[in-house]
């Protein structure tokens, strides 16, 4: 029997129906691995369950909320590799949020085919369009649907205890009983729809919040427009707009009619507010594109990707096309292509000398094409490692021409020599390439030549690495085969001559090798770029960052993990960033840390992949030196509050339940780097309460980010990763927020979240000033 809570009202859609009733589909995973299963949409509308045959045991496949998109079967790499065995019209392809693998599925027909390709469409437009309350329902139903374990549309008590452990809860059974009985008003001994509901409103009764309601309300009922108005200027610090921001909340948030009226707000409206938008720690004035995109693009920092082909490590991983479009999808706006000589004239992508797959190089520039702006319209830069002889540079360049057409940039602007480089602005909707190029833009638009210095070069990316730091990654077997493989590929390189047709679509990021700080200012200009590796940049941040700073402030740098991380590990891109490094490439199909802070500093100015640097980094004559920065100018005191609806952690026993902690951690210039934590709750990651202060001082605000992480705490080994979320120090909020939190893989935990008041204080100096 179907949950009686509020899941989809699914129309009457003959794709849906057939989608209810189930197909037998081919499950493809490679050319080898094809297998039947029989897929079916749950009841529900929102989940699909997959048996080996009609009628067998069933299990989750996936979520309708899990899915980004659906695609066609000519739309998909690996049935586009087995045309010649399915019929590209019978298949389709689910992609997920993050980075779990697509779904790629063969009907027995092209109708049955476009009906699943419709009725999963459909089902995304319906949970897109869904507003808070209408998702929260949905979580509501799902959680119904796993403690109604026979299925009959009513729970037992002893239902409802196996569910609370399943929601992470651990109550006295007498007190669950109690709440049970009261919710239970038709006296069945059984929980219906309506009266779950009621079980979970007992259940999530915010003491917290209520208790901050009365002391903010007159009469412990409402709060007036007045007093609304005084919390936002007084503890959100919204300043002199408070006023007209209390007459929004209100009509925004406040569900009674009558209240809004009158101008008031109750207690359901008040929680509403906060738990929206508008009472999250991410400011929305941070959410649009809000900075000023006029400026040279030497002066953003820019979200670039390290070998975008690849979806596993840089030895024996997939390559794919799927790793550009995951990347431009995410707001990526440097991609990396390493381009090889191949089979039949045509050129090849992939990882020289590794057991990496192979794609060809135009179905790359084919999906550049079509996702570099799908997310964001500002400009794409396309790096380029050509390993390629004189004649298939000639078919890059003319797949780059052709495919690209007017958006690949292929002269300046305004057919004038730069006197600095472009802005974002002035180059929307264009494609840059960064590579190699013969002489100089001075002799190509018929410039006096000037003092030209051409230097043959290995391709940057290319230097064997010796220095990598200890604390990074262990020498072993694997890193020496790769320390000879990018030797060989050195002298490969010095061998090839550069195609003049390939040299002439370089125009604004021409590579050129890093000698010095002094050489490039004596001898380089603003449209050449330098590459470095993740050692000799944060070799050069210890040893001359000024020197780095004001080289960053008039020329592009871009920087690569080292060839040892095998593994797509990443290195923190912090310090990078520090110093005005524009281009910090990372492997963006490895979760973790590093990639939290990358989607923390990018999530702001709409996405769009482009952030401002701070003044004093596009400065040339800069003072600031990332490893000696001032004194602290701030205090932050974070009150981390309380825990809402926290996900159990992955693979953990149905019956155990997280003892959380808050971790606060951020990172900037080495004096701001800091991390404190809560003490752990014991079995809640339900609605846990910490009601701890924890206090930080802070040097440059500007380059601070703020790590929220949730870990269950174990006391044998080490903590699990429950969820976390990364906000730039100028987006956050003041006062009291919640916080959303994420996966490791940076896709949405709802309704997971924090509730935390935050305080800045300016530092005083001696004198009291």
């Amino acid at each position: 029997m179907a949950s009686p809570l509020h899941s989809i009202r699914l129309p009457l859609d003959g794709d849906l129906l057939l989608m209810q009733n189930g197909s037998m589909l081919r499950k493809v995973k490679s050319r080898s691995w094809k297998k039947q299963r029989y897929f079916r949409l749950q009841d529900d509308g929102m989940t699909v369950w997959y048996a080996r045959q009609a009628g067998g045991r069933t299990k989750p496949s996936f979520s309708i909320s899990d899915v980004e998109t659906v695609r066609e079967g000519h739309e998909s790499e690996l049935l586009r590799s087995l045309a010649d065995e399915i019929p590209l019209e019978h298949g389709f392809t689910v992609v997920f949020h993050g980075r779990r693998p697509n779904l790629d599925l063969v009907a027995g027909s092209i109708e049955e085919a476009q009906s699943w390709v419709q009725g999963l469409r459909h089902l995304l437009e319906i949970i897109t369009s869904m507003d808070q309350q209408e998702k929260m329902d949905q979580w509501l139903s799902d959680w119904f649907q796993q403690g109604d374990k026979d299925q009959d549309g009513r729970m037992s008590f002893r239902e409802v205890q196996r569910l609370l452990r399943l929601m992470n809860v651990d109550m006295d059974p007498e007190h669950a009983l109690q709440l049970f009985q009261a919710a239970d008003k038709s006296e069945s001994g059984m929980l219906e729809g309506e009266e779950f509901v009621e079980f979970y409103r007992a259940l999530t009764q915010r003491s917290e919040i209520l208790e901050l309601f009365e002391i903010l309300s007159g009469d412990g009922q409402k709060l007036t427009l007045l007093e609304f108005a005084d919390f936002l200027r007084e503890e959100q610090k919204e300043g002199d707009q408070a006023s007209d921001l209390a007459l929004e909340l209100i009509a925004r948030y406040e569900p009674s009619d009558s209240a809004k009226l009158r101008h008031v707000l109750t207690i359901d409206g008040f929680l509403a507010y906060l738990c929206s938008r508008d009472g999250d720690i991410f400011s929305p004035a941070c959410r649009p594109v809000y900075q000023d995109m006029s400026y040279p693009l030497n002066h953003y920092f820019i979200h670039s990707s390290h070998n975008t082909y690849l979806l596993g490590d840089q030895l024996r991983g997939q390559s794919s096309v799927e790793g550009y479009i995951r990347a431009l999808k995410r707001g990526c706006r440097c991609v990396e292509v390493d381009v090889w000589d191949g089979p039949s004239g045509e050129p090849i992508v992939y990882h020289g000398h590794t057991l990496t797959s192979r794609i060809p190089f135009q179905d790359v520039v084919a999906t550049i094409a079509q996702y570099a702006f799908q997310t964001s319209d500002f400009p794409v830069i396309v790096s380029l490692e050509n390993h390629c002889s004189w004649e298939q540079q000639e078919v890059i360049a003319q797949h780059l021409t052709e495919i690209l057409g007017e958006r690949l940039l292929n002269t300046t602007l305004d057919g004038l020599l730069p006197t600095q480089l472009p802005s974002p602005e002035e180059l929307r909707g264009k494609i840059l390439l960064k590579g190699k190029k013969m002489g100089t833009l001075e002799e190509e638009l018929g410039e006096a030549p000037g003092d030209s210095e051409e230097l043959e070069e290995p391709e940057e990316e290319e230097e064997p690495e010796p220095e990598l730091e200890p604390d990074v990654l262990d020498f072993d077997e694997t890193a020496r085969n790769e320390d000879k493989r990018k030797k060989k590929v050195g002298l490969e390189k010095s061998k090839t001559t550069l195609c003049p047709a390939l040299s002439a679509l370089v125009v604004y990021l021409k590579s050129v090798p890093f000698r010095s700080f002094a050489h490039s200012k004596a001898h380089y200009r603003l449209y050449e770029t330098s590459s470095f590796s993740e050692a000799k940049a944060r070799r050069l941040v210890k040893e001359a960052g000024n020197e780095f700073v004001q080289h960053n402030a008039w020329q592009l740098s871009r920087v690569y993990p080292s060839g040892l991380r095998t593994d797509s590990s990443n290195y923190s891109p912090q310090e990078l960033w520090n110093a005005g490094c524009q281009m910090v490439a990372l492997n963006i199909q490895t979760a973790g840390l590093e990639m939290d802070l990358c989607d923390g500093l990018f999530g702001q100015n709409g996405g769009c992949g482009y952030v401002l640097k701070p003044a004093f980094l596009c400065d040339p004559q800069s003072s600031f030196h990332p490893e000696r920065p001032p004194s602290p100018t701030l205090t932050l005191l974070i009150q981390v509050i309380s825990g809402q609806q926290l996900p159990k952690v992955a693979n953990s026993k149905e019956g155990s339940i997280v003892d959380p902690l808050v971790r606060v951690e951020i990172y900037g210039v080495p004096g701001d780097t800091a991390r404190q934590e809560t003490s752990y709750v014991e079995n809640n990651g339900f609605n846990p309460y910490w009601g701890q202060t924890l206090q930080f001082r802070v040097r440059v605000p500007e380059l601070a980010l703020l790590r929220f992480v949730v870990e269950d705490y174990d006391r044998a080994s080490r903590n699990d990763f429950v969820g976390q979320y990364t906000v730039p120090w100028t987006c956050v909020q003041q006062g009291y927020r919640h916080i959303h939190l994420l996966s490791k893989d940076g896709t949405s935990l709802h309704p997971a979240s924090i509730f935390v008041h935050i305080q800045m204080r300016e530092e005083l100096g001696e004198d009291g000033d």
